[in-house]
């Protein structure tokens, strides 16, 4: 089986639902969110959580860059939006296939990154 990692940049409100889920699962998305929208590449989940998540003020001010493995095949469903520069790559789920995507995670999910305002 090959996984691939992906990255969730995730402000205090997400990574404490996280956290409650023994940091297995991904919260379901909120009415307002049709999409779970993963990144492809580490620098562009940092620069999500150290430019913009730690804006705002509801959520802490603080951004973390979340990794998690998933398996490859699976993947494979979901379109890669890109959505700026050639590395704002953010693959595109579905909130109502949110759930199935928990269940492809292997192993937990990963703090990797913490950033605060300044």
């Amino acid at each position: 089986m090959k996984l691939i990692t992906l990255y969730r940049p995730v402000g205090q409100k997400e990574l404490d639902l996280i956290a409650g889920s023994g940091f297995a699962a991904f919260p379901p998305r909120l009415a307002w969110q049709p999409i779970f929208y993963p990144v492809l590449n580490e620098a562009y989940a940092i620069q999500i959580a150290r430019d913009w998540n730690t804006k705002d003020a509801q959520n802490g001010s603080v951004g973390y860059v979340t990794a998690f493995d998933v398996e490859s095949d699976y993947l494979t469903q979901f379109p890669v939006k890109v959505v700026g520069g050639s590395a704002h790559e953010e693959l595109w789920v579905p909130a109502e296939a949110l759930a199935e995507f928990n269940r492809r995670i292997v192993g937990p999910i990963r703090v990797t990154h913490q950033f605060r305002a300044q």
